[in-house]
């Protein structure tokens, strides 16, 4: 059976108003999804990082590492508006089943690069118990990298139970279950530019 996910827009005219705003809903199986993160202002986000991660990591050597399967976006867009030699890399950790943290992170996929003595910047799509983080943040540490830093497009504080600082916040988020700009349900979302959460 093919999975579809469909469009439409609500209108919200305010009373004793003359402005009409659309808001974009989606289906995705069995789950309605509102637009949160609008396109342009995620890119726009994405810009003042890449900017700040200019001014403070051009005399290092640093590897940015992507979190598959969630940050392959994020990555790409930060990682094209980077301007000063480093390299990336990506793993391949999983935590997530339907709607909900599983709790259990399991390595699909090893790492590939010598990260000694090296600045890494660790790129996530979604930072929200820091479970999977840690566990990352902990083999760096293990093989040796000079300075580990986080950039997470996405922050959930109401549900972050771990001390790692994150040093490049894209936007904190309640917690809610989001879509969108990478991020899935059950597979699919992954491709829409902007971010949504799940309409209760």
């Amino acid at each position: 059976m093919r999975t579809k996910i469909r469009y439409y827009f609500h209108i919200f005219a305010p009373a004793n108003s003359s402005n009409i705003v659309f808001m974009k809903e989606i289906r995705i199986l069995d789950k309605k999804f509102r637009e949160f993160l609008t396109e342009k202002a995620i890119q726009q986000r994405i810009e003042e990082l890449a900017r700040q991660m200019n001014n403070d990591l051009a005399e290092k050597e640093v590897v940015f590492l992507g979190i598959l399967n969630g940050a392959f976006l994020f990555a790409a867009d930060l990682f094209r508006r980077i301007d000063f030699p480093a390299r990336i890399s990506f793993v391949k950790l999983a935590s997530y089943q339907g709607t909900s943290s599983s709790g259990l992170i399991k390595e699909l996929i090893g790492w590939n690069e010598d990260i000694k003595n090296k600045t890494i910047v660790v790129v996530e799509d979604i930072v929200d118990t820091g479970n999977t983080l840690e566990r990352i943040v902990d083999e760096l540490v293990i093989r040796k990298a000079a300075e580990v830093r986080i950039a997470a497009m996405l922050y959930k504080p109401a549900a972050y139970t771990k001390d790692i600082a994150l040093d490049y916040i894209g936007f904190e988020i309640p917690n809610d279950f989001v879509v969108g700009y990478g991020l899935d349900y059950d597979g699919f979302g992954r491709n829409l530019p902007s971010v949504y959460t799940l309409i209760k």
